[in-house]
């Protein structure tokens, strides 16, 4: 079998100085208000670039009504 051990480790080390370097911290879930907040913007741009508007009224309909459930 292959030495998946060390290749684990290193991953490991490598994502712990990304994360002291940038100041990446993984505290748990966001709540959804906060990850809508995130995605509405650039869901808007992409909706004026590509000239969606239509498609994306009619997602957010379906959306809603799946979360209405």
């Amino acid at each position: 079998m292959a030495d998946t051990a060390a290749r684990t480790i290193i991953r490991t080390q490598g994502r712990r100085a990304y994360s002291a370097a940038f100041g990446a911290r993984r505290s748990g879930p966001r709540h959804p208000l906060v990850a809508t907040a995130m995605v509405l913007p650039l869901a808007a741009l992409l909706a004026v670039v590509f000239g969606g508007w239509d498609a994306v009224v009619t997602q957010a309909s379906s959306v809603g009504v799946m979360l209405g459930r």
